[in-house]
């Protein structure tokens, strides 16, 4: 059976886990989710210039609205729920943890425990941080000492 770390920061769509669940063909897959929700991750400004990077300026002047801390947190375990559940309905193993702080910290430490085969870094595009490299997946290449799969969601969820 192949083990990938999914790292995701909402819960994924149904498009998303179809392209996740096909990725390796027939081959078996369980997942271990890391989900840590977005309004526990950059700061307000990066993700409003993100939301207008991507022509959605309507969600840039909404950014003060993300749920953050302790809400960012209740509704991170409804949607890592949702998408373990969604995960096991195509057919996979899942198990899956909420992230709140060093999500990179996390993430070293579960390829190890569990002796991952890769990592996917499945979120919306963050366009600022990619720039500089500062984006999970960049920063991910250095730290595990897996492969590495940056994939971009399929729509919102």
């Amino acid at each position: 059976m192949f083990t990938s770390v999914l790292m995701i920061e909402k819960a994924l769509t149904s498009a998303d886990v179809e392209f996740v669940t096909t990725l390796h063909g027939d081959e078996e897959v369980a997942f271990h989710v890391l989900l840590q929700p977005r309004g526990d991750q950059a700061d307000r400004l990066l993700r409003a210039i993100d939301d207008v990077a991507l022509g959605e300026l309507d969600e840039a002047a909404h950014e003060r609205e993300v749920p953050e801390g302790d809400e960012a947190a209740g509704q991170g375990r409804q949607a890592l729920e949702v998408s373990l559940v969604a995960l096991r309905s195509a057919g996979s193993e899942a198990a899956g943890r909420l992230i709140e702080d060093h999500p990179l910290d996390a993430l070293k430490v579960l390829v190890e425990e569990i002796d991952a085969d890769e990592v996917i870094v499945l979120t919306d595009p963050h366009y600022v941080e990619e720039f500089f490299h500062r984006d999970w997946a960049s920063r991910a290449r250095h730290k595990v000492g897996v492969p590495v799969l940056k994939l971009f969601s399929h729509s919102k969820a």
